[in-house]
């Protein structure tokens, strides 16, 4: 008797987490270049497929072509019962916060963007942290003493990955040089390769040989361009050291997946909470990638270097500007 009520008790409990994660309706709004520009928005869309495999949960998604569809995304899917609803990218704030409004009791994260609602969810990231830990892989990889920096959209937060490589890069080499270069002001700057790769040879032509790239789909073409030239490149937000396999030199790894995951869970688990989430290196929620694919170009003595800078920033002893909260970058 005693071992049946057991199995029922844990029948019961479940069947209570089946139940649980039933419950919720998750969708995902991707920001403009889409769910597979192979960075940023991919990101996000590995975590939500992760959470759909380990779950069994679907979910609904959307890839905007152009800014007026961004509210119109969320309130169709706030319509619809879709809850939470994460929306990806700082671009997504203004929209947030209309839509957020008039459905108080849907649950909504933004990653990227503080949004300050009863029901809205912020997770940003400590970039800078990330892309010190990659700028010093750079300084050390560079036979040339000259690296560089593509950003998508000139704004402050891809200003702030600039400025934390640039200090990485200038911890590792006091006199390493650092070029930077913006695609461009609007959208538009987060999917155009043939800018991308354009801009990187004009970096390799004044005798740059690392380029990393904060571009989202732009940063596609740096790549590419990196390994026609035989260069180094570096990738941002999801690994992407296989798609040029030995001229990728690493990624700097910005967990969004995580985030999804977390906001789905949390929704489905019913500790999901308003506020503000900051994912730093401390976290987990910025790295760098190591595997098979790019191993051959990061030496003993590059990982002891890396590991150190790691160690000393999540520790304190070591301080990384943050753009963000002063735009005085030090070089």
């Amino acid at each position: 008797m005693k071992k049946l009520l057991t199995s029922m008790v844990a029948a019961v409990a479940c069947y209570a987490g089946v139940a649980s994660a039933a419950e919720i309706k998750p969708a995902v709004v991707y920001d403009m270049g889409g769910r597979f520009d192979r960075s940023f928005n991919q990101g996000a869309y590995n975590g939500a497929e992760k959470y759909k495999a380990d779950k069994g949960v679907e979910y609904r998604d959307f890839e905007i072509q152009n800014d007026s569809q961004r509210e119109q995304a969320m309130r169709n899917f706030a319509r619809r019962g879709m809850n939470p609803i994460v929306a990806i990218g700082f671009s997504q704030a203004s929209a947030l916060e209309k839509v957020a409004t008039e459905f108080p009791d849907t649950k909504f994260t933004i990653v990227d963007m503080v949004v300050d609602l009863p029901n809205v969810q912020s997770v940003v990231f400590k970039e800078h942290e990330g892309s010190f830990l990659v700028g010093v892989l750079a300084a050390m990889a560079s036979e040339t003493g000259k690296v560089g920096f593509i950003g998508g959209m000139d704004i402050p937060l891809i200003r702030k990955f600039a400025c934390g490589y640039a200090q990485g890069v200038k911890h590792a080499n006091g006199d390493a040089e650092v070029f930077q270069n913006m695609t461009g002001t609007t959208g538009a700057a987060w999917n155009d390769p043939v800018k991308g790769g354009e801009l990187a040879k004009s970096q390799f032509d004044r005798g740059a040989d690392v380029v990393y790239h904060a571009a989202g789909g732009t940063g596609v073409g740096v790549l590419q361009a990196a390994a026609d030239a035989g260069k180094l490149g570096i990738g941002v937000d999801s690994n992407q050291n296989a798609l040029h396999p030995g001229s990728v030199l690493t990624s700097m790894l910005k967990r969004v997946d995580v985030a999804v995951y977390e906001a789905f869970d949390a929704a489905a688990n019913d500790t999901w909470k308003p506020g503000v989430t900051v994912l730093g290196l401390a976290e987990g929620g910025v790295d760098w990638a190591l595997d098979e694919n790019n191993e051959k170009l990061i030496t003993d003595d590059m990982k002891a270097a890396v590991a150190k800078a790691k160690e000393e920033i999540i520790s304190g002893n070591l301080e990384v500007h943050d753009y963000m909260s002063d735009s005085a970058c030090p070089m």
